[in-house]
């Protein structure tokens, strides 16, 4: 119970803006109610002003009841204002992707009918664990092996230094019941088999201290990559013309200058500044024969965009500014 206090206590110290209003993410589950109670305990010695959100999903029988009883006991430790959001939950990208973004507009929308700034999510180091597990199986690179940040524009994660079974036991210490979601156990989820299966597995064959050592290697990752980006963001500020509209050039010569952890940040934030999508590992092998092994190939199309190495540059257009069929290309 001490260790979820001061977590709050010292993420509040260090973040939480006193002229701000925080609106903490419910399900009814362990994770967010712990963290709702803890901010309740401690909100009013911290001078800030704390709500919830509570979202129902509308994917098992008795949520509605469930989210209003959540929002109850919410409402009686003394949170305001509590809120209540059914989502339709659709079908891309998988029913957990779907669902997550179902609840993400949720947030945004709760956020602009309370006039708050910013979302408290229950995320715990298990999570993190089990995110940079999923990024590694997914060849992801630094972007899944960082996992998730402790603060992300307005969505904000006070307990990713603190394990979900501390959580469980402060609230049993506390006198509070939780549900849980029989969807952490369906192993029809990648998230719930990699959760129940996976991370049990390398608990007993490595022995204990998996996910303490998967939340450092996140913490690690996240520290090297974050200096990486402000050196490529510094190089891209410096070297890209972004004098056209949907358009953006660079110098080959300059990207051959730098490390390729430089140069391909760069040539992705070319990319995503015309509106496409983030460049696959696919694709940036492509980028890299354009860029050492020339021979005259043709534009890359990307999601969203074009990239061509055109009279010594690196063009990357958006998808309205696609490059006419037969325009000559050089070094």
């Amino acid at each position: 119970m001490a260790d979820i206090r001061r977590t709050v206590r010292e993420w509040a110290a260090e973040h939480a803006d006193p002229s701000t209003r925080y609106l903490v993410a419910v399900s009814g589950g362990g994770d967010s109610l712990a963290l709702a109670w803890a901010f309740a305990q401690e909100a009013p010695g911290l001078g800030i002003s704390i709500g919830a959100v509570v979202v129902d999903h509308q994917l098992q029988e008795g949520s509605n009841q469930r989210a209003h009883d959540a929002a109850g006991t919410i409402a009686g430790w003394g949170l305001a204002p509590v809120i209540i959001k059914q989502v339709e939950v659709g079908t891309a990208g998988g029913p957990e992707d779907a669902a997550r973004t179902a609840r993400y507009e949720a947030f945004s929308e709760a956020m602009k009918e309370t006039g708050a700034g910013g979302v408290l999510l229950a995320h715990t180091k298990d999570d993190q664990a089990e995110t940079v597990l999923l990024g590694m199986t997914r060849g992801s690179g630094p972007s899944g092996l960082k996992g998730m940040p402790e603060s992300d524009g307005a969505f904000h994660r006070p307990l990713l230094g603190i394990s979900r079974d501390t959580l469980r036991q402060a609230l049993s210490d506390a006198g509070v019941d939780w549900w849980d979601d029989p969807h952490n156990t369906d192993e029809r989820f990648t998230r719930s088999r990699v959760r129940n299966r996976v991370m049990k597995v390398l608990e007993d064959e490595l022995g204990p201290g998996v996910s303490d050592a998967l939340a450092r290697t996140a913490a690690l990752f996240r520290q090297d990559s974050e200096a990486l980006d402000v050196l490529a963001a510094r190089e891209y500020d410096a070297q890209v013309d972004s004098t056209e509209p949907g358009v953006r050039s660079v110098p080959v010569s300059q990207l051959l200058e730098h490390d390729p952890a430089i140069s391909s940040r760069m040539i992705r934030s070319m990319v995503s500044a015309v509106g496409g999508a983030p460049p696959t590992f696919a694709h940036m092998k492509q980028v890299e024969t354009l860029l050492w092994r020339w021979n005259g190939q043709s534009s890359l199309d990307l999601s969203g965009a074009t990239l061509e190495r055109l009279e010594g540059l690196i063009v990357v257009r958006s998808a309205e500014n696609r490059p006419a069929k037969g325009t000559r290309r050089g070094l």
